[in-house]
C-alpha cells in the first residue's frame, strides 16, 4: 500500500465538464495527478483505493448520485477520504454526507484555499493524524459564549438551512442571520459550517 506522502492521485466525479476541467487545472498546478470522471459508474470502474489520496464527489449526478456513491465507497474502501461538492441549496445533503464520514464539503465553485485545505485534511486522515477533537469542556465553554438568539441560529444552521430559511423560521432579516452566523463562527472558533457540525453533534436536529 502506498504511504500517505506518496499519494498524489486525486479523483473527481462530477457530470459538469467545466467543474472537472477547473479542478484538474488547479490540482495539476499544485503537483497532484487528477483523474476526472463524468459519472459514479465510470469512477467505480477505474477507482484504485491503494493509490488515490481522496475523491471529490458531486452530490447531484445522473444515475448514481453523490450520496449513493459515498455509501458504496463505505463498503468498498471505508477509510478512503471523500470530499463533497455541492451546488447552492444542497447544504442539507452535504450535512448528511458529513455525518456519514465525509472529510469536508465545498460549495461550488469553491476557492483554491478550500480545495487545498480539504486535500490537506484528507492527507492527515491517511497519515492517521486527523484534526484533534475539541474537548467537550471546550465546546461547552464556546457554546456558553453564544446568546440565546445565536444558539437558535446555530441549531438551524447545522441542519443545513440557508440564511433565507433561517430568517423565515426565526422571523428576522437575512442580514441579521448573516451577522449572527459571523459571530457564531468567531465565538465557536470555527472556520466554517463543517467545523460547527463536528463541534455540535448533539445539538437538536
Amino acid at each position: 500500500m502506498a504511504e500517505p506522502g506518496e499519494r498524489k492521485s486525486v479523483y473527481i466525479v462530477d457530470d459538469d465538464e467545466s467543474v472537472r476541467d477547473s479542478l484538474c487545472a488547479l490540482l495539476s498546478a499544485h503537483g497532484f495527478h487528477p483523474f476526472a470522471f463524468p459519472s459514479a459508474e465510470d469512477f467505480l470502474a477505474r477507482f484504485d483505493p491503494q493509490k488515490g489520496l481522496c475523491v471529490f464527489i458531486d452530490l447531484r449526478m445522473p444515475g448514481t448520485n453523490g450520496i449513493e456513491l459515498q455509501k458504496l465507497l463505505v463498503t468498498k474502501a471505508p477509510s478512503f477520504p471523500v470530499i463533497i461538492l455541492t451546488a447552492y441549496g444542497d447544504v442539507p445533503l452535504a450535512v448528511e454526507a458529513m455525518r456519514a464520514g465525509a472529510v469536508d464539503f465545498i460549495e461550488k465553485p469553491g476557492s483554491q484555499e478550500q480545495v487545498l485545505g480539504a486535500i490537506d485534511a484528507a492527507a492527515r486522515r491517511w497519515a492517521d493524524r486527523p484534526q484533534a477533537p475539541i474537548p467537550p469542556d471546550a465546546v461547552t465553554e464556546r457554546l456558553a459564549r453564544l446568546t440565546d438568539r445565536e444558539k437558535e441560529v446555530l441549531d438551524h444552521v447545522v441542519l443545513g438551512m440557508t440564511n433565507k430559511q433561517v430568517a423565515d423560521q426565526l422571523r428576522i432579516s437575512q442580514r441579521t442571520v448573516e451577522i449572527h452566523r459571523a459571530r457564531i463562527r468567531e465565538k465557536m472558533e470555527a472556520h466554517g459550517l463543517a467545523d460547527l457540525i463536528r463541534m455540535t453533534p448533539n445539538r437538536p436536529r
